[in-house]
């Protein structure tokens, strides 16, 4: 059974940082495409990061390009979520999701790509 659990989420003002995880169970976490999604009230699920765990290869959505970092370790079946510089713009509740046994990322990484899924942990951003 594939469970995925997030953490790290928080209230920060603009400019703050915030790190996220997800550790993932129940999976062969070396061969996966994992990533972050977000979604504001009102608004569709975006994606906006992932990676490949087998090689490290990342993909990101241009509004984070430079502010966010996501990174894995694949020891503790784990996968993080730097997050930077952050605005108001970034609030949204984020989600953890995983593709197994994936020979790769899709580059668009888009939500139907996805079988598993986090719950979600929410960020606020105040200005």
């Amino acid at each position: 059974q594939v469970q995925l659990v997030e953490s790290g989420g928080g209230s920060v003002q603009a400019g703050g940082s915030l790190r996220l995880s997800c550790t993932a169970s129940g999976v062969i976490f070396s061969s996966m495409c994992m990533a972050w999604f977000r979604q504001a009230p009102g608004k569709e699920r975006e994606g906006v990061a992932s990676v490949y765990t087998r090689d490290g290869t990342t993909n990101y959505v241009d509004s984070v390009k430079g502010r966010f970092t996501i990174a894995q370790d694949n020891a503790k079946n784990t996968m993080y979520l730097q997050m930077n510089r952050l605005n108001p713009e970034d609030n949204a509740i984020y989600y953890c999701a995983a593709r197994s046994r994936s020979g790769y990322c899709h580059r668009d990484f888009p939500v139907w790509y996805f079988g598993y899924w986090g719950q979600g942990t929410q960020v606020t951003v105040s200005s």
